[in-house]
């Protein structure tokens, strides 16, 4: 399988990025005829690994902070360094499948740690398995794949120059660069290290995880009467995503942020010293509640109801886009061929799965999810064939629906509303059971199986249009890119849902103080009110709604500022501290000397994407040594109690100096080095 490779021409072509003239072809990097290994046995177990690593790493920076990692350049860095172990480099088209096997990490990681927690979060744990919350991810990536695949002309080659994709064109150009694989492998390797140490500090409690204004003294007065906090978390993991996020998104993210903790959390309460009942039935008075309890209580709801209305709003915009591709889609499939013409088949650099096979596929798995959910999930409700059949239709109709949605979104920005869209299944799938008379714990839990395939369907189709445009320039067979993320989808699946249990058993997805777990609180909280109590707050959904529009009229992403309006922020301030620094270092060339900025904002995607592997590893690390403790009553991780005033101060001190490590670290390239 690894016979020496026909030596590939250098870089893209010329007319990569551009529109095509008239009559004009796009050829690959590596021709249809050029005969370059591309599924070895090499390019299996590296890109397999990948998937292992970043799947645990990946699951737990989102169940940490709600914000994922695109894995694909830190997994491209990586396959080009490891290249250089064997006795010949690595092929152009190998390390595309490495790519595309190990980014299926964030693809289940997606639809995993989204929704599947809110499980536990609800206690309704007894209803589920570990098989349950493997294999619902599973499908709903498979899904993914087969509805992308009819798109996957109109997107890579009809959009030709017309779609910016930036992840595919950072990742692609790291590849195209691989001579230098060695040397930045080296970079991404000892920022591992470094974050990895600064976190596992951190997990010791060497300093306080989070600097909070509540542990400043002179500040008491905002923070105990005003009820006005600000916190900032120091762990090396989430200051490397804010690099990569950039100034204008994080400065979203933190917008909404600051409009929950000083503005709507300080209205509630400042009105509660004029109220004499709660608010909602079952709550507490408003004037004795904390700052944390009215975030929880009251502007987190109003978050939620914002991130509904981004979402909504997104596919709204999205429609004609819908459109175009479902023609596209079956004009493909119905296309009538003359039957005494000979079949030619496609250029292998257009071959996909068959739609034959993709069909079958669709149907076996309409199957599979129809039998378990009404033979495992609802066997003792009214009328089980008919609510499992509406379910199994929902999950189609919405996922094929949201599919194109969420691929453009990518194609676009690199940013796909796979939160709100997700939110919006769950209302639309909890308004359609009710009205079928499935309520409670079976009601709940159907309502986030339905909500885990499409969420985890809807992951897959943005990651898979960068893996597809990425092939496209460069060569690679679409159906060598669909079948292996189907395989690597069934590994990143076993290992997100050991990380899921894992963390059950050692913090608990109650405790948000430990695992914020944004997304997963959110479908909790929306199944609970709607399933459970009967008492859904419309009323501050509506005002988040509300919010959403405005924000959108401004010319803002509602989206962003919705999210950080939700996410604690102790998990928002740190990004754009992150960011700043991206921002700094990208100009720190000058004007006369651009290219040296790119070339020092270049290295330092590379520290940070080293800092928040390390640092989130760490963290499975920390959390599976702990439940080693829990088992088996020996004391392994040391705590050094550092959390008073003084650690407060001594986190803020030393994450401001990890931050200045990315400044210095990055300002040591060179243009061309």
């Amino acid at each position: 399988m690894d016979e020496q490779p026909t030596k590939p021409p250098a870089g893209l072509p010329e007319n990569a990025f551009r529109e095509l003239k008239d009559g004009e072809k796009y050829v690959p990097t590596i021709p249809d005829e050029k005969g370059v290994p591309e599924v070895t046995r090499r390019s299996i177990v590296i890109g397999l690994g990948m998937a292992v690593f970043f799947s645990a790493a990946v699951a737990y920076l989102t169940l940490k902070l709600g914000q994922g990692l695109e894995a694909a350049i830190p997994i491209a860095i990586l396959a080009i360094g490891f290249s250089q172990l064997f006795r010949r480099k690595s092929t152009l088209l190998e390390n595309v499948n490495i790519v595309v096997l190990g980014a299926t990490s964030g693809i289940i990681v997606g639809g995993s740690v989204f929704v599947m927690p809110a499980i536990y979060i609800l206690g309704i744990e007894e209803h589920s398995s570990f098989f349950q919350i493997f294999v619902v991810p599973l499908l709903g990536a498979v899904l993914g794949v087969l509805f992308l695949i009819p798109f996957r002309r109109y997107f890579v080659a009809q959009m030709h120059g017309k779609l910016p994709f930036p992840e595919a064109t950072a990742t692609t150009e790291v590849l195209v660069a691989g001579e230098k694989g060695g040397s930045q492998a080296m970079v991404l390797v000892q920022s591992m290290i470094i974050g990895g140490v600064y976190d596992a500090l951190v997990a010791v409690r060497a300093w306080a995880e989070n600097f909070t204004t509540e542990a400043v003294g002179f500040l008491s007065p905002l923070t105990h009467k005003v009820k006005a906090v600000f916190a900032l978390n120091t762990t090396a993991a989430i200051a490397g995503l804010g690099y990569l996020i950039g100034v204008r998104y994080a400065a979203m993210i933190l917008a909404g942020s600051l409009l929950s903790c000083f503005v709507i959390v300080p209205i509630f309460a400042h009105l509660g010293q004029f109220m004499v009942v709660p608010i909602q039935p079952g709550d507490p008075l408003l004037a004795c509640q904390s700052a944390v309890d009215i975030f929880d209580n009251y502007a987190r709801k109003i978050g939620i109801g914002a991130i509904f209305a981004a979402g909504i709003i997104s596919i709204i915009r999205m429609l004609p886009i819908i459109g175009q591709a479902f023609g596209k889609a079956f004009g493909e499939m119905f296309r009538k061929r003359d039957p005494g013409a000979a079949q030619v088949e496609a250029p292998r650099v257009d071959r996909d799965i068959s739609m034959k096979t993709v069909v079958l596929m669709m149907l076996g798995i309409a199957a599979i999810l129809w039998f378990y959910i009404r033979f495992s999930v609802l066997p003792d409700v009214g009328s089980p064939n008919a609510v499992t059949t509406v379910s199994v239709v929902m999950i189609y109709l919405v996922s094929f629906l949201f599919a194109a949605v969420s691929a453009w979104a990518i194609a676009m920005i690199s940013v796909t509303p796979i939160s709100g869209m997700t939110l919006t299944t769950l209302l639309l799938s909890a308004i359609v059971l009710t009205r079928l008379g499935l309520k409670g714990e079976l009601g709940m839990l159907a309502m986030l199986l339905i909500g885990g395939v499409v969420c985890t369907a809807l992951s897959m189709t943005g990651s898979l249009v960068t893996q597809f445009k990425m092939g496209y320039w460069l060569g690679s067979t679409p159906r060598i890119i669909q079948w292996g993320n189907i395989l690597a989808s069934i590994v990143s699946a076993v290992v997100v849902t050991a990380v899921i249990l894992l963390f059950d058993q050692v913090y608990g997805f109650e405790n948000r103080d430990l695992l914020p777990a944004p997304q997963p609180n959110a479908m909790a909280e929306v199944a609970r009110s709607v399933m459970q109590s009967a008492n859904v707050p419309w009323f501050l959904y509506g005002i988040g709604a509300a919010i959403a529009v405005l924000i959108e009229m401004l010319g803002v992403s509602a989206l962003a500022v919705a999210l950080g309006m939700y996410i604690p922020i102790e998990y928002n301030s740190p990004i754009i501290c992150g960011a700043l620094v991206a921002h700094f270092v990208k100009k720190s060339g000058g004007k006369a000397n651009e290219k040296l900025g790119q070339a020092r904002y270049d290295r330092g995607l590379l520290v940070s994407s080293g800092l928040i592997a390390g640092g989130a590893m760490v963290g499975v690390l920390a959390a599976l040594l702990r439940w080693l403790e829990a088992q088996t009553g020996a004391h392994v991780v040391p705590d050094l109690g550092n959390v008073g005033p003084f650690g407060n101060w001594l986190g803020l001190g030393t994450f401001v100096a990890l931050c200045g490590y990315m400044y210095w670290d990055s300002r040591r390239a060179k243009v061309g080095g």
